[in-house]
């Protein structure tokens, strides 16, 4: 009689590096699999969906005409295009936002004479670039605060060193998306002005910050001598950005795109993008950021009768339609929840990823877009009362209680 075969030798269990991996697939499937969603990640989105935003570009421009090479043809109109909104004399494209503050600061640098940088700690340079300021460029970032805010006049007037520039990202993204009240902003651009700094805004979401300021692009762009914005973020479009300035500011940073490797012989599909971005989002970022308040309302009411112990939505009243959404569990474990979440319901509550600033702590960035709109707040709360009870067997499951 034949032998029994061995038993299969048991799977080793995944490491925790490998169930974020599996995670991420399920929450990319997720994403296309959900027949609703308060806003979809564009990381996550497919080629093909992402083509699309380019559907009509003959609206836009006209195709017929000669294809950009080396930054002119449809590059140039869209330079013009930004300049025009934001009310500054020229503006000029580039590939990337950590190139385009790079020189606009080495820039200022050569003509204030001083290379040293005032900023926020989490500014997006000193968090996201590797130290570009420093490593590429020879500047010297100094950090006005750490607070969760953008620097106060008093901070910019009595900081103990000199500084040839201030920059101010709007809105602060890692501090939770916040602005200054404009009365506020004046005051702090007043403040660089008194010690001689110019100062330069870190604008890649500016074009949301009108409904908060109550002030049109021309009077918040006219407080700096030099503006960035990107075209990828609020206008959804495939990549680029631009900086804005007086004329012989964005000559000089011309020269300098072109130093820095910047000037790309063809660009039309990024361009045509940004211009669809321009025409089809800005137009509607107010009425977005109106309805991200009622969106997180209606979050910390579902939240609260979910009867989690502790939770923090921040800034409790947005000042963008970005904010962050603060839980009292392990990244994993609220990761976890939400994608189950959005696989059983195929309802898409959070499209972004969950980190852990802290033991038992996680956190995640929420944005309204245009499919968000159509949430009211019962459905916002019925979304959060389908999670809150996810997440609690995910936490039992975990031995993590229910976060108390």
């Amino acid at each position: 009689m034949a032998a029994a075969p061995d038993p299969e030798p048991e799977a080793a269990p995944e490491s925790p590096e490998e169930q974020r991996v599996r995670r991420y697939e399920r929450r990319r499937h997720a994403h296309r699999a959900a027949r609703r969603a308060l806003g979809r990640s564009t990381a996550l989105s497919s080629l093909r969906d992402r083509l699309a935003v380019l559907h009509g570009a003959d609206d836009l421009y006209d195709l017929d005409e000669p294809v950009d090479m080396y930054g002119n043809g449809v590059v140039a109109a869209l330079e013009e295009k930004v300049a025009e909104l934001l009310g500054t004399e020229a503006a000029v494209f580039f590939p990337t936002g950590t190139m385009a503050q790079q020189i606009a600061l080495r820039c200022w640098a050569a003509r204030t004479g001083d290379r040293t940088v005032a900023l926020h700690a989490l500014a997006h340079p000193e968090v996201h670039e590797r130290n570009a300021f420093s490593e590429v460029s020879g500047l010297r970032p100094v950090r006005l605060t750490r607070e969760p805010r953008l620097p106060t006049a008093a901070e910019v007037r009595d900081f103990e060193e000199p500084f040839g520039a201030l920059m101010l990202e709007l809105p602060l993204r890692d501090a939770g998306f916040v602005l200054p009240s404009f009365e506020e902003l004046t005051e702090v651009v007043a403040a660089a002005r008194e010690r001689e700094a110019v100062v330069h805004f870190d604008g890649a979401r500016l074009w949301e910050t009108t409904e908060h300021f109550g002030r049109p692009l021309p009077e918040i762009a006219g407080l700096a001598d030099s503006v960035y914005v990107s075209f990828y973020k609020s206008l959804n479009g495939l990549g680029g950005a631009a900086l804005a300035g007086p004329a012989p500011f964005v000559d000089q940073a011309r020269s300098w795109r072109h130093r820095y490797g910047g000037l790309v012989f063809q660009q039309f599909p990024t361009v045509l993008a940004a211009l669809a971005g321009l025409e089809r989002e800005l137009p509607r970022l107010p009425e977005y950021v109106r309805h991200a308040r009622v969106v997180a309302a209606a979050l910390r009411e579902g939240l609260a009768s979910a009867g989690l112990p502790w939770f923090r939505v921040h800034p409790e009243v947005p000042h963008t339609h970005e904010f962050q959404l603060w839980l009292p569990y392990e990244a994993d474990i609220v990761a976890e929840a939400a994608v189950r979440h959005a696989e059983e319901t195929r309802t898409l509550l959070f499209s972004r990823s969950w980190d852990t600033p802290g033991p038992g702590l996680a956190y995640t960035e929420i944005e309204v877009r245009a499919e968000g709109l159509e949430w009211t707040p019962a459905d916002v709360r019925t979304a959060v009362a389908g999670f809150v009870a996810v997440l609690r067997e995910e936490a039992e499951r975990a031995g993590a209680g229910d976060g108390r």
